[in-house]
């Protein structure tokens, strides 16, 4: 693997025309601020235009020297820590900018001080410094990038200050802090702090401390304040060695073991750490609690070099990665990724900080370090010559949070644990400090007086004639000399191309480093689209261009070279948008097929031919692929042939290939492969030699492994072949039950099956050809969920129900009769008796809907169907004659109406009412016998007399048999009418009462 590719990261370089040697300086996001080593207690500040040109803007004064700076960009503040009179001030400068409109105006103010009406006007046009006493020095700052919020290190404490906007009236907002937190920290003297959206990362000489302040819920403001404000003595904080160990400090030097605990262990780090909350109890007041996320510990001799004196930890930094910006607004940044960086004067270390704690990278120095500054795209280290620049794997980390398709065969990215290497190692004569903003990285360099003696020509050349000429002009007296560099990254699309550019002397040499270098361009170009400002950028387009360039390379890759990775080529592809038409003419050259067959480039072509996309090879392009496929992998051959992109390929050429492949792995498949081809030869005679190799069960199970022989997708819909048309003509059962296979198996939704079905008949989405519903018939015999089983049973009931109403026959013959039903399916019942006694009354009135009609009664004899849901299907056919009356009383006997069934009966068909009576009302609805149909029959008979003999036959041969049998003779006697004919009531009660002598 190659370590150092000799790229050029660093473009065009200026210097910045600063009257004093700076001993602080920091960005903003526009300005750089430098405050001068002399004694003139000044900052200046220069704002950056394009290509690194800076001007100066003007200079404040400040209290003393500045001993620490930083910005915030949330708010636009400068904040530091200066030193006077062996005391130290934590100041912050707020509307700084207005001094570059020439105002010299300043109000000095103490933080939380209240602003008064009167002066409160002048703020708009003055600069404001916010002074912020604190009980101990200040030793190091920083400012969150999320909000704004400042962290300030002090001995054994780290203090947080939240930034506010006071508003003082419409048109004045003013900012100010608020002391809201402090962390007692036992036994700790920060050296560097860095804080991010609640996370903060401290360091010592050699410890490393993660921290993030999680929110609390507690109930009850005073609770809340007075938990957090009150001070606990930590758990251990009784250790009875404690004493002990203190006198061992003070005689001895005592070397702690190298430690690193991440996560949840980071707690047994014994740094005990205690909340004192400083804000006034309100309704809004936040209750923190401490979680632990990394403790490290390192040990003076932990390095490659041996043993240091010197050695200790630097450049602590949390860097945020956002989400994607979607919408044109800048301030639309939602944190995504949240990274830590640390180093050891010859090792550096990147973390990800995020639901998991881990490590990421591990930046090995050529020489001793002397700072450095992280990036979302690039590490960049100063040593005591050099200027390196080290590649990141912060936008792969960032990557896989931000998108769960990651790592899939959809979407790919370069890995995590990528090694790191090194773009560039620049030579510079004793650099200082660094930091960096957008594209400019601002350098400090201060030469010994031996190295200036002793500049080489070279090193001269580095130096742009404009550097020299002003340093000559305003550093003259100065020796030894320093400079303030401003040196431009190239764009990014520049070193991309001088990456892609560069891997193409390793295609041939070394695979593995070719993959490693057009990675590095891939996150090169991932990072900058996961930049905030990308969708302002104006090479927004280009990016994007480039970002599908670069999965397009290295799918190249994955297929050409021989990689354990081989499956990545499908999802780079993917990324590249590139058709598998373009994929083709890429890689494989005419008569070079046989170097094609690689393993990533067989997987790519299988995986995208088996998929439903919308392309079609042209004739020479799916012969190109038939024979790739014959000589790579033969026995996905015949699935290959049944993709929609290969529609074009010649029939003749793939039934050669077939054969010769079923000589070696004959299979159902093939068949009907074979078959399918011979359709389109239009050789109806090897079609049929074909298809009776097999018998219909297992052609079945060769629909179920290759869907695509009967269905395809095209733009998400489902298209029937050429063998599901031929098949509806020849062999409609075989398709019903292949289709009805295939969704048992998965392979086909109800809804995908409606539209196959009205597809290959040919009709209109309002009608439902007797095709579909001889499918849904089938598909009732094995169905077993009961959400599709409802919706099926609902389906066949209201296309019999329409056929019915409307008098319309099916246009091809059922393939099942009701008897063919009621014997396979348990959902169709056999027809009750009082059904056939009121259909025998009277007939439909076309004796060609009888199928339709006893299926339907069968459906609504059987115990399955919901009635309920089934009642406003069944509607129309309610005042369908005879029909309608046994679909009527049907369902009212499901519902359990069995009342309103013999009010029915008795008006419409009497001669019904007995045989329904004996057959429905049994058990515990027996009671309805002598409730409602006796009385009923009574009635009827006593107003028609004997005009209506159905009536009296009902009411004496079986009505009074079955009340005599079952009821008391005082009951029976009651329920008798009191104008009756003795002599008709007469033998019952002798039934009646003999019953009774008997028992």
């Amino acid at each position: 693997m190659v370590q150092l590719y000799n790229l050029h990261p660093f473009g065009s370089q200026g210097v910045v025309p600063c009257k004093q040697e700076p001993a602080q300086f920091c960005c903003g996001r526009d300005v750089l601020f430098v405050a001068s080593a002399a004694a003139s207690c000044r900052v200046e500040v220069f704002a950056v235009r394009d290509q690194g040109r800076c001007e100066p803007m003007g200079s404040f004064a400040t209290l003393g020297p500045v001993l620490r700076m930083a910005h915030s960009r949330a708010g636009d503040y400068l904040v530091t820590i200066e030193e006077k009179g062996k005391a130290t001030f934590l100041r912050a400068y707020v509307n700084w900018r207005c001094m570059s409109a020439g105002s010299s105006r300043v109000c000095v103010r103490m933080v939380g001080h209240k602003m008064e009406e009167s002066y409160s006007e002048t703020l708009k046009e003055q600069m404001s410094i916010v002074e912020m006493p604190l009980s101990d020095p200040p030793l190091c700052i920083s400012c969150c990038p999320v909000n704004g919020d400042l962290l300030v290190g002090c001995k054994n404490k780290l203090v947080m200050f939240c930034l506010k906007y006071l508003v003082i009236n419409q048109n004045l907002t003013v900012l100010d802090f608020e002391r809201s937190l402090i962390l007692h920290i036992d036994n700790l003297i920060p050296a560097e702090v860095a804080f991010c959206a609640k996370h903060i990362a401290v360091t010592t000489e050699l410890d490393v401390l993660i921290l993030k302040l999680v929110q609390r819920s507690v109930d009850g403001t005073e609770q809340c304040a007075h938990r957090v404000s009150t001070l606990e003595k930590p758990v251990d904080g009784g250790n009875p060695s404690t004493h002990t160990l203190q006198l061992e400090l003070e005689e001895f030097i005592i070397c702690h073991k190298p430690v690193e605990l991440l996560g949840e262990e980071s707690k047994l780090c014994e740094i005990p750490i205690t909340l004192e909350s400083t804000e006034l109890p309100t309704e809004n007041t936040k209750c923190f609690e401490v979680q632990y996320l990394l403790f490290r510990r390192f040990t003076p001799d932990q390095s490659p070099f041996g043993f240091c004196e010197e050695t200790k930890l630097h450049s602590v930094q949390l860097l945020p990665v956002y989400q994607t910006a979607h919408e044109e607004t800048e301030n639309n940044r939602e944190l995504l990724s949240l990274f830590c960086f640390f180093s050891l004067p010859h090792v550096g270390y990147l973390y990800c900080v995020g639901k998991l704690v881990e490590l990421i990278s591990t930046y090995q120095y050529s020489e001793k370090s002397e700072q450095a500054v992280l990036t979302p795209q690039f590490l960049h280290v100063i040593t005591s010559e050099k200027l390196q620049c080290f590649t990141v794997r912060c936008s792969a980390a960032a990557a896989r949070d931000e998108d769960p398709f990651i790592d899939t065969t959809v979407k790919a990215c370069p890995p995590v644990a990528l090694d790191v290497c090194t773009l560039r190692m620049q030579l510079f004569i004793g650099p200082r400090a660094i930091c960096h903003f957008k594209n400019h990285i601002i350098l400090l360099t201060k030469a010994d007086t031996e190295d200036i003696t002793e500049r080489r020509k070279p090193t001269r050349r580095m130096l742009s004639r404009k550097a020299d000429s002003i340093k000559s002009r305003s550093n003259s007296e100065s020796e030894p000399g320093w400079n303030l560099y401003i040196i431009n990254t190239v764009s990014t699309i520049q070193l991309y191309r001088e990456m892609v550019d560069y891997s193409r002397t390793y295609e041939n040499v070394k695979t593995e480093s070719c993959i490693h270098l057009l990675s590095e361009a891939h996150l090169l170009v991932r990072a900058a689209i996961m930049d905030p400002g990308f969708l302002k950028s104006d090479e927004k387009e280009e990016v994007l261009r480039a970002f599908r360039e670069s999965c397009a390379f290295l799918g190249d890759c994955y297929s050409r070279f021989d990689t354990k990775d081989y499956h990545l080529a499908l999802p780079y592809y993917r990324m590249s948008g590139l058709s598998v038409t373009e994929v083709l003419k890429r890689l494989v050259s005419e008569g070079d097929e046989i170097q094609t067959c690689e393993r990533g480039f067989i997987f790519y072509l299988t995986h995208s031919l088996n998929e439903d996309i919308n392309e079609e090879l042209s004739k020479e392009s799916a012969n190109k692929v038939l024979q790739i496929f014959y000589l790579a992998d033969p026995v996905q051959l015949p699935h290959i042939l049944c993709s929609p992109c290969m529609r074009n390929v010649c029939p003749l050429t793939a039934v050669n290939y077939l054969q010769k492949v079923e000589k070696m792995v004959p299979s159902v498949v093939l068949t009907l492969t074979k078959a399918f081809m011979a359709l389109k030869m239009g050789d109806l005679e090897m079609y049929e030699h074909e298809m009776d190799f097999y018998k219909e069960a297992v052609l079945t199970c060769g629909f179920i492994e290759q869907p695509k022989l009967l269905r395809q997708h095209k733009e998400g819909v489902v298209i029937p072949t050429e063998f599901a048309v031929h098949l509806k003509k020849m062999q409609p059962g075989l398709l019903v039950a292949a289709t009805v296979a295939l969704h048992e198996n998965n392979k086909i939704e109800l809804e995908e099956a409606d539209t196959f079905f009205k597809m290959l008949c040919s009709n209109s989405e309002n009608t439902t050809p007797q095709l579909l519903v001889d499918f849904w018939e089938a598909l009732l015999v094995v169905c077993s969920q009961e959400e599709i089983l409802q919706e099926l049973l609902l389906r066949v009931a209201s296309q019999y129900v329409w056929r019915i109403s409307k008098q319309q026959l099916p246009e091809t013959k059922p393939l099942k009769t009701t008897e063919d039903l009621i014997n396979s399916c348990n959902h169709f019942g056999l027809i009750f008796p009082w059904v056939t006694s009121i259909m025998s009354v009277g007939s439909p009135s076309g004796k060609d809907y009888l199928e339709d009609t006893s299926k339907l009664q069968s459906l609504l004899c059987s115990q399955s169907i919901n009635i309920a849901s089934a009642v406003p299907v069944l509607e129309p056919l309610t005042e369908a004659g005879n029909v309608g009356l046994t679909i009527h009383i049907l369902c009212n006997t499901r519902l359990g109406k069995y009342e309103d069934a013999i009010e029915q009966l008795l008006k419409r068909c009497p001669d019904a009412v007995v045989l329904y009576a004996q057959h429905e009302l049994k058990g515990d609805n027996q009671a309805v016998w002598w409730n409602k149909l006796l009385p009923e029959l009574c009635k009827r008979t006593r107003l028609t007399g004997n005009d209506c003999p159905v009536l009296i036959s009902s009411l004496k041969a079986e009505t009074l048999s079955v009340v005599a049998m079952e009821l008391e003779l005082r009951d029976f006697l009651s329920l008798l009418p009191e104008d009756g004919t003795a002599a008709f009531f007469l033998p019952h009660l002798l039934q009646c009462s003999q019953r009774k002598l008997l028992a």
